[in-house]
């Protein structure tokens, strides 16, 4: 009943948006002048001003988006401008909601904030995601749209629709990179041993360019971006065999592995790099509620870090520091290197902590069968009450994954 009502409104907004022919011939067919009745004479959507017509298009059922955009040109750029999303938000029609691509499978997992369970489908037919799709690519959300990322391709993926298509690659080949969004733009750094190029992509043009040289060559490394600066995390040096002691390469490995180098979009200029307090290699990192949180491994157990990364209006706390609450992570979990971690920031109260390893392989070695414990741990963390919860696990189906967050 609710598909049929939803249909019935969209085939009368569709057809009202296309002027009717023959109303304008009755007018030159009757010489007779008549008084106009409001009531039996419907207004036109299509002469509606854009700020109406928002209005009426950022309250339809997701289900018909894509078909909508389809419409007439003005639509589609209606329906693709930040005030469309912003209402949708308005309207509680938008949830930040935990997107994981599947490789080889090609199956896509969709769970929204507060949900009971995730909603999988088949990405079979997206014939461009198999060049991009892989271990080491990265995904970066903006607005319906993930871009994957890969050593030399580059994929947009649609979220309404489920397609993708090419999009150009980045200028030199990367693997286990950083990147993230800033002001509408990608910026990636990191796992290239021939540059240590910044590299920025504007999505309006499909174009990328250089605009800096990072201070340090990483690999490995993870991306995140608050209030106008590109944090590049964690990673390991590129190139260590020119430090000459062992004991010096170990070292200065340990502070690429800890650290943080600042890079600010908008002055095009370098920040004091930071470094994670207590340690530790930094093996996932986000940003949240305008700070960035960062997980690192002492190689019997993992600690959560959050950096106040405010510095408009952010109360003069720019650089600080606080350990937070580590997450709860099952005992049957070791921090050998057989499990992964992915840390994503979900809206402005949740990160999300997803143990992605091969948790599975690792109880078939040691010998150990734990009931309902299986790779694909999902964690919650709310920033608010410093509480975690536990969501539900990644359906089965999902072997190996890549994840961001999209609204939807």
């Amino acid at each position: 009943m609710s598909e049929s009502r939803h249909s019935r409104h969209l085939s009368w907004l569709v057809k009202s948006c296309i002027p009717n022919p023959q109303s304008h011939s009755q007018q030159h067919l009757d010489p007779q002048p008549h008084h106009h009745d409001k009531t039996t004479t419907p207004t036109q959507i299509s002469s509606l001003p854009d700020d109406l017509l928002l209005e009426c298009l950022s309250r339809v059922s997701p289900s018909s988006l894509p078909s909508l955009s389809l419409v007439c040109r003005r639509w589609s750029g209606l329906l693709h401008s930040p005030s469309f999303s912003h209402l949708r938000r308005l309207h509680g029609l938008l949830r930040p909601s935990l997107l994981a691509l599947s490789f080889p499978s090609l199956i896509s997992a969709t769970y929204s904030l507060g949900s009971s369970h995730w909603h999988t489908s088949s990405l079979t037919n997206n014939h461009h995601l198999l060049s991009v799709l892989r271990d080491g690519s990265r995904l970066v959300s903006l607005g319906r749209y993930v871009y994957i990322l890969a050593s030399t391709a580059t994929a947009r993926f649609d979220t309404w629709t489920g397609f993708s298509e090419k999009r150009s690659p980045m200028l030199f080949p990367r693997k286990k990179f950083a990147s993230s969004v800033v002001s509408g733009k990608i910026y990636v750094a990191g796992g290239a041993s021939r540059t240590t190029a910044v590299e920025e992509y504007d999505p309006d043009i499909d174009a990328w360019i250089t605009v800096a040289e990072s201070p340090r060559k990483r690999y490995g490394c993870i991306g995140a971006s608050v209030d106008g600066v590109f944090y590049i995390i964690g990673g390991l040096k590129i190139g260590s065999s020119a430090v000459g002691a062992a004991g010096a390469a170990g070292a200065e490995a340990h502070v690429y592995a800890s650290s943080m180098d600042l890079y600010d979009v908008e002055a095009r200029g370098w920040l004091r790099s930071r470094a994670v307090p207590g340690g530790g290699c930094v093996v996932a990192a986000c940003a949240a509620a305008g700070h960035v949180y960062v997980l690192a491994s002492h190689a019997v157990e993992l600690s959560l870090w959050r950096f106040d990364a405010r510095r408009k209006g952010g109360g003069g706390g720019f650089g600080e520091w606080c350990r937070m609450r580590s997450p709860p992570l099952p005992a049957q979990v070791r921090m050998d290197g057989s499990v992964r971690f992915s840390c994503v920031g979900a809206g402005e109260n949740v990160v999300l902590v997803q143990v992605v390893g091969c948790i599975d392989d690792l109880l078939r070695r040691s010998g150990r069968s734990e009931r309902g414990f299986r790779e694909g741990l999902v964690l919650l963390y709310d920033v608010v009450s410093g509480e975690w919860t536990r969501a539900p696990d990644l359906p089965r189906v999902i072997q190996r994954a890549a994840c961001v967050c999209v609204d939807c």
